[in-house]
């Protein structure tokens, strides 16, 4: 009988985890249906616009910060006029930016709503701004009838709000423990606003932010997932909804490596700056947001790109700018953008990759005019049965040899910020282990080898750690390296000894994406040297280096260029990227090495980039 009891007991718990595996197939299953647009959609446009936008100061952490005082912050309610406000304008610029969806503030943590709220207590653009304007409903009407996703930001934290405890970084209105009720109170006008947003708009998308400020137990944040999805069970919550949501939101920091999520989306600015400031210059070029936009694709992410209009509704030139800049690469490059899956690990390609859904189409995003030695592929297993330049009826030039691939372009048809190559397989792209290639000063002594591709493998031996002249009687002026004009081709010896100093006693370079380039580390660990192909179409790009840079030359010829940092925030340890212009009149004819002098041996910033949780 005992047998009998734990035979049947051992079926019936086999049988819970089956159906429990199914559930969870079934879960999973019903996620990525859901998450599918939001996949391929790869860019978005964010829009912060608030009272805030009218003296031109911090969104909500100005008041917080104490930088102005609350009664001082909302009276620019009474400057928001809203008065050249063209919703359709908007949505026209968007489209044509390439976005698929756009996010939209519907209230910040000042507690203003855009919209016409019923909730108790409210603040509103409506009843008590000089717009007397609900700003959002016409816009989310011109969304859907240009058939864009819509998204509604929506703050967590209402420090305005009579019943919320927050106020300033110095002040709370009272302590939950001591007046539940008033949480209570204020957790009412909270749904209520949930409720509204999700029968009003009908969002695909729900962007909330501020969830660090309470417990996801104080927010009610399963309620708030669960109602949210009784008016659209496919909705899309980003992660700050206390781990209910679908997917990461790192702000500002461009990764480094691929974030952990399967979806993910950099929000980022134009500037420094989420609302319109019109003292803060710092706008990157298109240019720059194209190469991010490429950055996000390649390690299988979207880029939700920020504007901050004016109180008037208006947008400034230089984000319109940007935007039909955009605009005008995503409309050449449609096929390379949506859709695409993350691309080859690092090492195969000096620049960026993605695949297409069935991994048969291969796509080479190169931010550089390739020089006469073209582009190289390498650590292919896979047959290349067709190539083109994606939005150019110019041909390419592929040769196969072995596992690697060179692939030749006309200089003519180089986009003039990224051009993309796609490789077409007859099956899924096979890729060898990461190639590495390790030399030794007698595998230069080929004289009849293609010195171009001699000096790539130098670069590239450095890089992986192995210095061929370690050995040798080059020193680090390049000066009298007898062995070297015995042994290398004249061309790879006038190379050598031009660049010597990168090349004495120097090692392994930085690690995966820190560079997208090869590079070497002085024995010191302070200098880095980045080897630079061909002619960039814009600054070249570092990421996650925490040292200060003390200096930036060109090697071999002296030149010191100064370098551009962007979204390095004080308040935030995510370096911000370092961008570095070369003049193209003193770029190296067949590899150009820059140095970068650190203040001490290279540290660097690997950690996951997520959200935000302090603004000081």
């Amino acid at each position: 009988m005992k047998k009998r009891i734990t035979l049947l007991l051992f079926v019936v718990a086999l049988c819970s985890k089956v159906n429990g595996q199914q559930l969870s197939t079934k879960e999973t299953d019903d996620k990525k249906q859901k998450m599918e647009w939001f996949a391929n959609a790869k860019l978005g446009i964010f829009i912060h616009w608030g009272i805030y936008s009218v003296n031109g100061i911090s969104e909500s952490w100005s008041f917080f910060n104490n930088y102005i005082n609350h009664d001082n912050y909302m009276k620019q309610l009474n400057g928001f006029t809203a008065a050249n406000y063209n919703p359709e304008e908007w949505v026209k610029l968007i489209k044509e930016s390439g976005a698929k969806y756009t996010v939209i503030t519907t209230k910040h943590h000042d507690g203003v709503s855009l919209w016409d709220t019923k909730a108790i207590d409210a603040t509103t653009t409506l009843k008590q701004s000089a717009a007397k304007k609900d700003v959002i409903t016409p816009f989310v009407k011109e969304v859907k009838k240009a058939g864009l996703k819509t998204g509604i930001y929506f703050s967590l934290p209402d420090w305005s709000h009579p019943d919320y405890d927050g106020f300033t970084r110095d002040r709370k209105k009272y302590k939950l423990s001591e007046e539940p009720k008033r949480w209570d109170k204020f957790q009412t006008y909270l749904h209520t606003q949930m409720n509204e947003l999700s029968l009003n708009f009908k969002p695909d998308l729900l962007w909330f932010d501020g969830d660090w400020e309470h417990s996801a137990e104080e927010w009610q944040a399963g309620k708030i997932s669960s109602d949210l999805k009784k008016y659209n069970p496919n909705i899309i919550i980003n992660s700050r909804l206390n781990h209910h949501g679908d997917y990461e939101t790192p702000e500002q920091g461009i990764p480094v490596l691929k974030p952990n999520s399967e979806y993910w989306e950099l929000c980022y600015t134009m500037n420094d700056s989420w609302g319109y400031q019109p003292y803060d210059f710092k706008y990157k070029s298109p240019n720059m947001i194209i190469r991010t936009l490429v950055d996000c694709i390649s390690m299988g992410g979207n880029l939700l790109l920020d504007i901050g209009p004016k109180a008037d509704g208006t947008i400034a030139t230089e984000q319109v700018n940007i935007l039909k800049g955009l605009g005008r690469w995503t409309k050449k490059h449609a096929e390379a953008i949506y859709g695409t899956h993350e691309g080859l690990p690092a090492g195969h390609f000096t620049g960026k990759t993605a695949l297409s859904a069935d991994k048969k189409t291969l796509y080479l995003y190169a931010d550089w005019t390739p020089d006469n030695a073209g582009l190289l592929l390498t650590g292919i297993k896979s047959k290349v049965s067709s190539a083109k330049i994606v939005g150019s009826a110019s041909k390419v030039t592929i040769e196969n040899k072995g596992e690697n691939i060179s692939i030749k372009i006309p200089a003519s048809a180089a986009d003039q910020d990224v051009t993309v190559i796609a490789l077409k397989f007859d099956s899924p792209v096979e890729v060898s282990n990461k190639p590495s290639v390790s030399l030794s000063f007698n595998d230069l002594a080929d004289k009849k080898a293609d010195y171009k591709s001699q000096i790539n493998n130098i670069a590239t031996s450095l890089h992986n750690g192995v210095n061929p002249f370690n050995d040798t009687d080059l020193a680090v002026d390049g000066l009298n390296f007898e062995s070297g004009k015995k042994t290398l081709k004249p061309e790879v010896y006038n190379w050598v000894t031009k660049n010597a100093e990168c090349l004495y006693k120097t090692g392994k370079g930085l690690p995966d994406g820190h560079y997208q380039g090869l590079s070497a580390l002085s024995a010191d660990k302070q200098t880095v040297y980045l080897f630079v192909e061909g002619k960039p179409t814009g600054p070249i790009a570092l990421k996650g280096i925490k040292n200060k840079i003390s200096r930036i030359r060109i090697v071999g010829e002296g030149t010191m260029v100064e370098p551009q940092i962007y979204n390095k925030l004080y308040w935030s340890a995510v370096p911000g990227i370092v961008y570095i212009p070369l003049p193209t009149d003193r770029l190296d004819k067949d590899l150009t090495v820059v140095a970068v002098l650190l203040d001490g041996p290279v540290d660097l910033y690997r950690e996951k980039v997520g959200a935000i949780e302090s603004n000081l």
